[in-house]
C-alpha cells in the first residue's frame, strides 16, 4: 500500500499542472489517510493466532508476528497523527516533508518485521537516509543544516558498524536469515564460528544503540534535536524508536539465551549481549539524568530524559522473563504518546506565536489581513515580503525553558496539559508514567538486579527535578515574551490560525488519557501481556 502511495505520489510531485492543482495541505491530508489505512490493512495479519509464531513472506526475508502486525498498527498511527501536527497555513514544505515521511515510514514499517540481515539493513537504511533528509529540510536555516550534516555522518558511522557486523556473520557462517544464525549457533561445536557470530552481533547491537542515542552513544542526539525544527524534531525522536526497539526486542529473545558454556568455551553464565545491554542501560540512566539537570533549552533537556528513558527500557530487555517484555512494551507506548503530546503542545505554542507576529505587522501596515495585504502588492507593485514573510519562515520554535515561563496566566488549558505530560515523564502516581516505571523496577528485583534497580528509583527522583522546574517556570512569574502571546486577542489571530482543531483534539485526548489511565487501564495492560506470552509461546 505504502510502495504504490510513494509511486503515485512521486509522480503526482514531478507533474507540474498536478503539482499546481493539488494544494500542499491536500497532500499532507492524503499521506496522512495512507498510513491510516495502511494500518488497517496491517491489522489484519493480527487474525493470525492459528499460525503460532507467525508466516515467512519474500522467502523468509521478512517475519509476519502478532507482536510485529501490533506495533506497525502502532507505528502507523503515530505517523499518521504526527503529520496532523503540520502547521494548515504552512505551505512551503508540505509536500516534500509528507513525501519523505512516507519513504522514512516503510523504512520503518519493513524493519519491524525484518528476519534477515539483508533485509534488515536495507530497510534500516531507507529508514535514515529520510530521516537524514528531514532533518535538513528546512534549506534556509543554517541550525538544521548543520543538525543534517551531523545527523548523517554520525548515522553514517552507526551502519557501518552494523554492516560490518552482517559482514562478519556472514564471513563465519554463510547465512544470513536470523532463524538459521540461531539454529547454527544452539547446535554447532566450531568455536570460531561461534566467536565470529557473537563479534558480529555484538557490533549489529551497538550500531544499534547508536541510533536509540543509548549512552554513551548518544552525544549527537541533543545536538541535532535542538538544532531541527520541532516538527521535525518530533518525527526523529518518536518513529524511528518504535522500529529500532521492536528489532533489537526481537534480537534479544533469539540471541540472549546463547552461552558458550555447552560448548566449553567461555564459564557458565557469561551472556555478552545481556551485559551489553545492563551496562548500557545503567549509563543511560546515569548521563540521561546528570547531565540534564545542567541543560536550559527545552529540547536538549527532552533529549537527555529520553537517553534516561531508554535506559529503562534497555533494563527490561537486558532482563529478558516474560514479565520483563510485558513492562517493554507499555513502557514504549506510554512514553511514545506521553512525548508526542509534549511535542504537539511545543508545536502549538509556537503556532501561537506565528499568529501574533503576523498580526503585529499588519497592524503596523495598516492592513487587516494577508489578503489585503497581497492586494496591496498587487496593486501598487510593492513588495511587502520583506515585512510579511512566509509563514513557514515566521514560525519561531520553543528554544529556551524560560520561554514557557508564565504561560498558564495565558493559556491555562494548554499549561495543564503541558504539566501531567511532565508529571507523567517524572514518574509521579497517578499517572501512566509512574506505573510503567513501576513494572519495570518491579521485574527488575524480582529477577536479583537489585542495584540497577536502586539506580533507577534514584535517578527517577533525581529526573524529577528537572520536570518539576519547568512546571514551577509555567505556573510563576510574570510572561515571557513567547507565552504573552496568547493573551493577545485581535482578529488577525483568528483569520491566520495554524492550529487544527483536530490538533487541539489530539492534545485534549493524549492529555486525558495521561491523567485517567488509572480508571481503565486493562486496555493497554491485557495487550501487552497477550503479546508478551505469544513472544515467550506460553
Amino acid at each position: 500500500m505504502m510502495s504504490t502511495s510513494i509511486l503515485i505520489f512521486t509522480v503526482a510531485y514531478a507533474l507540474p499542472l498536478i503539482n499546481k492543482q493539488l494544494c500542499s495541505i491536500h497532500f499532507m491530508r492524503l499521506v496522512s489517510m495512507v498510513l491510516l489505512l495502511s494500518g488497517l490493512l496491517s491489522f489484519n495479519t493480527l487474525y493470525l493466532q492459528s499460525i503460532g509464531s507467525g508466516i515467512g513472506i519474500y522467502s523468509g526475508l521478512f517475519h509476519i508476528t502478532n507482536i510485529g502486525g501490533t506495533m506497525e498498527l502502532f507505528l502507523l498511527m503515530i505517523g499518521s497523527i504526527i503529520l496532523i501536527g503540520w502547521p494548515l497555513k504552512q505551505s512551503e514544505y508540505s509536500k516534500d516533508y509528507s513525501l519523505i515521511v512516507l519513504f522514512s515510514i516503510l523504512g520503518s514499517s519493513l524493519l519491524i518485521s525484518s528476519s534477515d540481515l539483508i533485509s534488515f539493513y536495507l530497510s534500516l537504511e531507507l529508514q535514515s537516509f529520510g530521516l537524514y533528509i528531514l532533518a535538513t529540510l528546512y534549506r534556509n536555516s543554517e541550525s538544521s543544516t548543520n543538525a543534517g550534516l551531523k545527523y548523517f555522518l554520525l548515522g553514517g558511522l552507526s551502519s557501518c558498524i552494523i554492516l560490518l557486523g552482517t559482514g562478519i556473520i556472514y564471513a563465519y557462517t554463510g547465512v544470513t536469515s536470523l532463524e538459521s544464525l540461531y539454529i547454527l549457533l544452539n547446535t554447532s561445536n566450531l568455536q570460531y564460528v561461534l566467536i565470529g557470530s557473537y563479534f558480529g552481533l555484538v557490533l549489529i547491537i551497538i550500531g544499534l544503540l547508536f541510533k536509540i542515542s543509548a549512552a554513551p552513544l548518544h552525544n549527537w542526539s541533543p545536538d541535532v534535536y535542538d538544532d531541527t525544527p520541532t516538527i521535525v524534531t518530533i518525527w526523529l525522536t518518536i518513529v524511528p524508536k518504535i522500529s529500532l526497539l521492536i528489532f533489537l526486542l526481537e534480537i534479544t529473545l533469539n540471541f540472549s539465551s546463547l552461552s558458550f558454556y555447552n560448548n566449553g568455551f567461555f564459564l557458565e553464565n557469561i551472556d555478552a549481549l545481556k551485559n551489553i545491554l545492563l551496562i548500557v542501560s545503567l549509563l543511560s540512566l546515569i548521563i540521561g539524568t546528570v547531565v540534564g539537570l545542567a541543560q536550559i533549552k527545552i529540547k536538549r533537556l527532552l533529549a537527555y530524559s529520553t537517553i534516561s528513558h531508554i535506559g529503562f527500557m534497555l533494563l527490561a530487555l537486558a532482563i529478558n522473563t516474560n514479565q520483563s517484555i510485558d513492562s517493554f512494551l507499555f513502557y514504549l507506548i506510554q512514553y511514545i504518546l506521553t512525548n508526542l503530546n509534549i511535542f504537539l503542545i511545543l508545536l502549538a505554542i509556537s503556532y501561537g506565536t506565528v499568529k501574533t507576529i503576523n498580526s503585529k505587522l499588519f497592524k503596523d501596515l495598516g492592513l487587516s489581513n494577508s489578503t489585503e495585504a497581497g492586494q496591496v502588492s498587487y496593486n501598487t507593485n510593492k513588495d511587502l515580503s520583506p515585512r510579511i514573510s512566509p509563514l513557514s519562515t515566521n514560525i519561531t520554535d520553543i528554544k529556551y525553558l524560560r520561554d514557557l515561563q508564565g504561560l498558564f496566566y495565558t493559556n491555562p488549558i494548554l499549561s495543564l496539559s503541558l504539566s501531567l505530560s511532565l508529571f507523567s515523564m517524572a514518574g509521579i502516581p497517578p499517572f501512566i508514567g509512574f506505573f510503567s516505571k513501576q513494572f519495570v523496577l518491579y521485574s527488575a528485583l524480582d529477577s536479583g538486579y537489585y542495584f540497577i534497580s536502586f539506580v533507577g528509583i534514584i535517578v527517577s527522583v533525581i529526573s524529577a527535578s528537572y520536570y518539576l522546574k519547568i512546571i514551577k517556570l509555567l505556573h510563576s512569574g510574570e510572561p515571557s515574551s513567547v507565552t504573552s502571546n496568547f493573551s493577545e486577542e485581535n482578529n488577525i489571530a483568528t483569520q491566520e490560525n495554524l492550529l487544527s482543531q483536530f490538533h487541539s483534539f489530539l492534545i485534549a485526548l493524549l492529555s486525558l488519557f495521561i491523567l485517567l489511565f488509572i480508571l481503565k487501564p486493562t486496555l493497554i495492560l491485557n495487550s501487552t501481556q497477550v503479546l508478551s506470552l505469544c513472544l515467550f509461546k506460553l
